[in-house]
């Protein structure tokens, strides 16, 4: 394992095991709300600080930009960057609804190098190094081998926070729905992706998604031989939030299918 994904494995485990001991005690729990629909619990502060503890004891120099407390470091002059989301799924965290995860990325000099998305509750380890491959634990992944859309799976995330594009969305869900075997939305963007990247689901889109919660899950899905662009197919997904990914063959359809239902605040 490279030295750096070793050192983001440790800081997501470390993470993991705070999560998994408030999960004991959901009632105690301090929450708030960021915004609409958008909750914080004291356990993503508390893990995200051990994350980032991990991350700058190793390496002092990198540059951080997290969910929770935003971008530190030299964000300039650092060629390495971590993208960081200490518990995607909070709302599902919150309810006892096991499916949420820990989400640690590393950028170097704009382009991503490692990736872990660790499941506390099942004990599942993503991780990717460039170049290198994806690996659940210690098996390798590649995406599915499944050709038509008509027998596919498809993984989504439904707007929960900004709503703006939900006419858009639903007219792409309305469209995808019966051409496919089913879809899923469980509710941890981070998971969605290492499920693509496992073969679990043949596909994945979603809107308005923020750079912690795609950043290593798309480095799982290219390093399992899949594709991710945004709706599109193009490369600008981390910036502009919106996202398509799959295994080869699905990709194309489902930017297809998609692609009648582009907007022009979509397409910017």
């Amino acid at each position: 394992m490279h030295p750096m994904l070793t050192i983001a494995v440790k800081a997501a485990r470390r993470a993991g095991g705070i999560i998994n001991r408030a999960a004991q005690n959901l009632d105690l729990l301090h929450v708030s709300r960021k915004a609409h629909n958008d909750f914080v619990s004291e356990v993503d502060g508390a893990a995200e600080d051990a994350i980032i503890q991990v991350l700058l004891d190793a390496y002092p120099a990198h540059a951080i930009l997290a969910e929770e407390s935003g971008a530190r470091g030299d964000q300039d002059k650092s060629e390495y960057q971590w993208i960081i989301d200490p518990l995607d799924g909070t709302t599902n965290f919150l309810h006892g609804f096991p499916q949420y995860s820990v989400s640690i990325a590393l950028l170097h000099k704009g382009i991503l190098t490692q990736a872990v998305v660790y499941d506390p509750s099942s004990n599942e380890l993503f991780t990717a190094s460039r170049g290198r491959g994806a690996y659940l634990n210690d098996h390798r992944l590649r995406v599915s081998k499944r050709a038509q859309l008509a027998d596919c799976l498809i993984g989504t995330g439904f707007p929960f926070r900004e709503f703006s594009h939900i006419d858009a969305y639903l007219a792409m869900f309305k469209d995808i729905m019966p051409r496919t075997s089913g879809i899923r939305r469980p509710g941890s963007a981070a998971l969605d992706l290492a499920y693509v990247a496992a073969g679990r689901y043949d596909g994945f889109w979603e809107l308005g998604l923020s750079p912690w919660d795609m950043a290593a899950g798309c480095l799982l899905i290219t390093e399992a031989g899949g594709l991710v662009g945004d709706l599109e197919g193009n490369t600008t997904y981390l910036q502009s939030g919106h996202i398509v990914a799959g295994n080869p063959k699905t990709f194309g359809q489902l930017l297809q299918v998609i692609a009648p239902h582009l907007t022009k605040e979509l397409k910017a």
